[in-house]
């Protein structure tokens, strides 16, 4: 059964300076819990379609890139888990979506939205993410999920909507 979850996180940086951060893969690991110990193992990035107003679009990844990462999975101990992902959407200083190709999911889709947005009178940007995933394992999975996963989610986003502002600066 198919799980879909929102994140929202509204910052004080412009637009395009905030795409630009989440759209080069090298970032990942600095948005993911220090715990998780994620790894960027290798990306094999295809430029996003040029654009005259973006510094350095090159850093960019484009539709058909894939990233190869690895984390902990439970952050105490020394097992790690490979994650394969990789790009199907792009549209510059808008959105991104990024599908797993190998992990610990089942099916995993996710939206990076990006949105212009004032909040009394500062202009910033609204993060959006939309995440849709299954678990597999019927009964078994819902309740991982339940009891692990969408927690783990959850402090996830926590966790970087409390860095994202200091890594942006």
């Amino acid at each position: 059964m198919p799980i879909h979850l929102e994140f929202e996180q509204w910052v004080p940086f412009p637009l395009e300076q905030v795409f630009a951060f989440f759209s080069n893969p090298e970032n990942l690991p600095r948005i993911m819990p220090t715990a998780s110990g994620t790894k960027l193992i290798e990306v094999n990035r295809i430029s996003a379609p040029p654009l005259a107003s973006v510094r350095e679009p090159e850093k960019a990844a484009g539709v058909g890139s894939k990233f190869n990462t690895s984390f902990r999975i439970i952050s105490f101990l020394p097992i790690r888990k490979r994650w394969i992902a990789r790009i199907t959407e792009f549209e510059w200083n808008r959105y991104f979506a990024d599908v797993q190709d190998e992990g610990p999911f089942k099916s995993w889709h996710h939206r990076h939205e990006f949105v212009d947005s004032t909040r009394e009178g500062t202009a910033g940007t609204l993060i959006r993410d939309v995440i849709d995933y299954e678990i597999g394992f019927g009964f078994l999975g819902s309740v991982a999920n339940a009891l692990f996963v969408r927690r783990q989610m959850e402090a996830t986003f926590a966790q970087r909507q409390k860095k994202l502002p200091d890594l942006l600066r």
